[in-house]
């Protein structure tokens, strides 16, 4: 039943909204706002809400100190790779484990879940000794076989299982009287239904492939094959001091496509989210 709040209700109820926001957009505007800030006034107390001398000069210098444009592009594209790999193959694992009866499956589901109690920093020598059995030390394959394949992608499949577990399965008897068979039910019936669960799954692994940061210190030694999280720790000083305003400038255009993300695929987020729990 839906119920109108009264005026003075609703002024309380945004002006408490608002106060609780304010930890959340005050570290974004602070990031933004001092990105075009002098150094020694970033620092200043009280802080500077809005800025009294601006210089946009800060945002040529990322690109001057290091190869910025490069390392943007290293990021966007192993991020795309990894977020379609991630979901074409955790999509049908998760169907498989859904829809597929075969032995020790809930079983097997359940190994597969413990990928999740695993942390990255245990793995990551054995990975690396793996790929540099491989030659691919210093390349990006790293970056984008170990997310799809790896740990990260256990969470993906749980999404998509809970998913295609809660999908009527009317939808698959009627296929099958109509002559299709398992992968083409999956392709052309579930997985345009699970559109929801794959706006959450490509949130996700977008977010996480952008923020790595253990896995290219670890694998890469090229400046131009750094990716964003790796390139920010570059903008020091001929004394090994961080370039705050230079730093801050490069944050701020790390983040935007991150925020364009979530802005296109938050409905999909939400919608995919509320899916994983209906059945176990």
């Amino acid at each position: 039943m839906k119920t109108d709040l009264s005026p003075a209700m609703k002024v309380v109820v945004y002006g408490l909204m608002t106060v609780l926001l304010i930890p959340f957009v005050f570290p974004t505007w602070w990031m933004v706002t001092s990105s075009v800030k002098p150094i020694s006034d970033i620092f200043a107390f009280p802080p500077e809400i809005i800025p009294r001398r601006v210089d946009l000069s800060t945002y040529a210098q990322v690109f001057e100190l290091q190869p910025f444009a490069q390392q943007y592009w290293n990021s966007a594209y192993i991020a795309a790779l990894v977020t379609a790999g991630t979901m074409l193959f955790s999509s049908m694992a998760g169907y498989a484990f859904a829809r597929i009866r075969f032995p020790f499956a809930n079983t097997l589901f359940m190994v597969v879940l413990l990928g999740l109690l695993i942390p990255a920093e245990v793995t990551i020598v054995p990975l690396f000794q793996m790929f540099l059995g491989w030659d691919m030390i210093n390349t990006h394959w790293p970056l984008i076989l170990v997310p799809i394949f790896g740990a990260p992608s256990v969470f993906a499949t749980f999404v998509m299982r809970q998913f295609f577990i809660a999908l009527p399965k009317e939808l698959e008897e009627a296929a099958r009287v109509d002559g299709l068979g398992r992968f083409k039910i999956f392709w052309t019936i579930a997985l345009p239904l699970a559109r929801p669960a794959l706006g959450a799954v490509a949130i996700f692994t977008f977010l996480h492939s952008w923020n790595l940061y253990l896995e290219p210190i670890v694998f890469l030694s090229s400046p131009e094959l750094f990716t964003l999280p790796q390139a920010l720790t570059q903008f020091t000083d001929a004394y090994g001091g961080a370039m705050w305003n230079i730093q801050l400038a490069a944050a701020t255009m790390t983040a935007i496509p991150v925020l364009i993300v979530f802005i296109i695929a938050q409905r999909q987020f939400v919608e995919g989210l509320a899916h994983t729990g209906l059945k176990g």
